[in-house]
């Protein structure tokens, strides 16, 4: 028996991995998370699947469910919305589980990051202007902050801020980030990223408070730095004609096997 932890993408249900789609068709049970897992994925359960919304359930309660698919010899396919990486509350699930001498696994899914991307059809990474993303958040009730995790310290970099579960403190992120990337810096805000009701605003720091829609109160990611301009920026040497192509045929004549063994 196995508990298998499962990123259940960003929203869209075409987005969910082929792993993660069977591991949820071979689980006899499934606990998901509410709200944040469409409907759709939740269809390749077993027609008999016990299938159970961990919004109301405490930890507790959770990995007595788990235990209790073991003790039936089920699998569970307990699914997380995004990935499993960031705020997912996996690691203490894992503890518990582990204590209990319960087997785990663990299958990864699209980030929340990475969809506002591809909706926005912007690189976060552009030469020349950002070759870093910084995956953060503002303190909330959940989970505080650790000290140095700021985001005033973090903007000091210019990197590209992928802020998360903080679009009810504007306000603060406003005035943290305003000081190194300026008023006139992009900013985009992704609502419900791949969902049908997904909604994008691009704007700046210093018009991000006006220009937000009064609807967007949560499940939204906030991306702030020069790489979501449409300025200039430099190209990338990997596709430049006279760069050295170590572990690449030099041109698209040359032998796939002097390339696959390293004649370079």
């Amino acid at each position: 028996m196995t508990v298998h932890f499962i990123g259940a993408g960003p929203g869209a249900a075409d987005l969910l991995t082929l792993r993660g789609r069977d591991l949820i068709a071979a689980s006899p049970v499934c606990l998901y998370a509410g709200s944040l897992v469409p409907d759709e994925i939740l269809s390749h359960c077993p027609p008999d699947a016990r299938i159970i919304n961990t919004a109301a359930l405490d930890l507790d309660a959770i990995i007595t469910e788990c235990k209790a698919a073991q003790q039936a010899g089920q699998d569970v396919a307990r699914l997380h919305s995004g990935d499993l990486s960031v705020w997912s509350a996996m690691g203490e699930q894992l503890r518990r589980l582990r204590a209990e001498g319960i087997e785990v696994s663990v299958t990864p899914g699209v980030p929340s990051f990475a969809a506002a991307a591809a909706a926005l059809e912007t690189e976060l990474t552009l030469p020349g202007l950002a070759q870093s993303v910084i995956l953060t958040r503002t303190p909330g009730r959940a989970s505080s902050m650790p000290q140095g995790e700021t985001l005033t310290n973090f903007a000091t970099t210019g990197a590209t801020l992928a802020i998360h579960l903080s679009i009810g403190n504007l306000d603060q992120v406003i005035a943290d980030l305003t000081p190194a990337y300026g008023a006139k810096c992009p900013v985009a805000v992704v609502y419900r990223a791949s969902w049908p009701d997904q909604q994008i605003i691009r704007t700046t720091l210093g018009a991000l408070k006006a220009d937000m829609h009064d609807n967007i109160t949560r499940t939204a990611l906030i991306l702030v730095g020069p790489a979501l301009g449409e300025g200039d920026f430099d190209e990338s040497c990997l596709y430049a004609s006279e760069y050295d192509r170590r572990y690449r045929p030099q041109t698209a004549d040359s032998p796939w096997s002097s390339w696959q063994h390293g004649d370079d």
